[in-house]
């Protein structure tokens, strides 16, 4: 019985070490769509093509506005949806013009997505969208409602 109990207690404690485990780093090779503000899909030619083709790569730490809104009134939803757009567009040209992008730490998300920093050219795309104004801090739990009432 004690047995049994310790080994619920070592699963416990390393399932969420494996979710949250660090992936290291990795060279984009194209930007096949850029979904919205945060989100954009990718080639990685160092991962097999199962994986590395059109992989969905979420921005780490920042949170931009949805094309799908969440908010509660039509007139937020109309300008979360403004946002949404003019996030995206940003995210296109700071992606357009890259040299070199990399993901750093790695990490596997829902939805299939990598969630990692991005960074293009040796700058953080991450804290350029939170600087411009195209993005909020990540805040886990919020539910996509952080753009409401903006």
């Amino acid at each position: 019985m004690a047995s049994r109990f310790i080994a619920a207690v070592a699963v416990l404690l390393i399932v969420p070490s494996i979710a949250l485990a660090d992936y290291g780093s990795a060279t984009v090779d194209e930007i096949t769509s850029v979904i919205d503000g945060d989100t954009f899909r990718a080639n990685v030619s160092e991962w097999p093509a199962v994986i590395g083709e059109r992989i969905p790569i979420r921005i780490a730490g920042i949170d931009a506005p949805e094309r799908r809104s969440r908010c509660d009134t039509e007139a937020e939803k109309i300008r979360e949806r403004e946002l949404a757009a003019d996030a995206r567009i940003y995210l296109v040209e700071r992606l357009r013009g890259a040299d070199v992008i990399e993901l750093r730490n790695i990490q596997r998300g829902s939805f299939f997505r990598v969630i990692a920093e991005v960074w293009v050219d040796g700058e953080s795309v991450g804290q350029d969208m939170l600087e411009a104004g195209h993005a909020v801090p990540y805040v886990k739990g919020r539910g996509g409602r952080g753009w409401c009432g903006l």
